[in-house]
């Protein structure tokens, strides 16, 4: 079985789910929403499903669907749901076993810190998966220093980082995030006036090689 690649982003709202559709379509991945919240507006899972073209990816089931539209713990405990870790370890191993070979796209909820439930965080899920991680950073200002910050987290904590994807523009500062945090940049989504089939197609392709290279080698 393959390691799966963990889609985290150094905060919420930086492209993670258009990523994810991006390389799902490039690779014919399947894909993993562990935990959705907020799920009354829509879900991840539907976004991914609607913008993909392949027929060869499979959309996973999330294993905790929430109501309220909040950080995971926050939501739990609203909704009078207990998130626990062995559940979601378990649910990760029975796709990585119905799927075998194929490279799985799991996509997380918010920053590498955010809490899961009690002192459980995002970061503890993905080492008990030790899944490979690519970093998404949005082009924003104050996106350098919150891309650093995340860069020397996963650093000193050893995690499996591939590199890193930007999105959006703001100015051209993506090398000197690559050059600081001492991660390769894999691709750069452009800002997008329109996000649809065609689109994530056109970029899927465009960075296939870069994407193999990464994650195939």
């Amino acid at each position: 079985m393959n390691q799966p690649i963990f889609i985290a982003g150094i905060g919420t709202d930086v492209g993670k789910t258009l990523v994810s559709a991006i390389l799902i379509e490039a690779l014919e991945a399947d894909y993993w929403k562990p935990i959705q919240a907020g799920i009354a507006d829509g879900t991840d899972a539907k976004t991914v499903i609607s913008l993909i073209s392949n027929t060869g990816s499979v959309i996973h089931p999330a294993t905790y669907e929430l109501e309220t539209p909040a950080s995971p713990h926050i939501a739990a405990r609203i909704d009078g749901v207990k998130i626990e870790i062995a559940k979601l370890f378990q649910s990760a191993q029975d796709i990585q076993f119905k799927i075998g070979l194929k490279t799985l796209i799991v996509e997380g909820a918010g920053g590498l810190l955010v809490p899961l439930y009690d002192n459980i965080l995002l970061v503890d899920f993905i080492r008990l998966l030790q899944a490979r991680v690519i970093l998404v950073s949005r082009n924003y200002l104050g996106s350098i220093n919150h891309s650093l910050l995340t860069a020397a987290f996963c650093r000193s904590n050893d995690i499996e980082v591939l590199g890193w994807i930007f999105t959006d523009t703001y100015m051209d500062y993506e090398d000197e995030i690559v050059q600081w945090s001492g991660y390769p940049k894999i691709a750069s989504i452009p800002k997008l006036t329109e996000v649809n089939k065609d689109i994530v197609a056109t970029e899927a392709q465009r960075i296939k090689q870069d994407l193999e290279k990464f994650i195939l080698s």
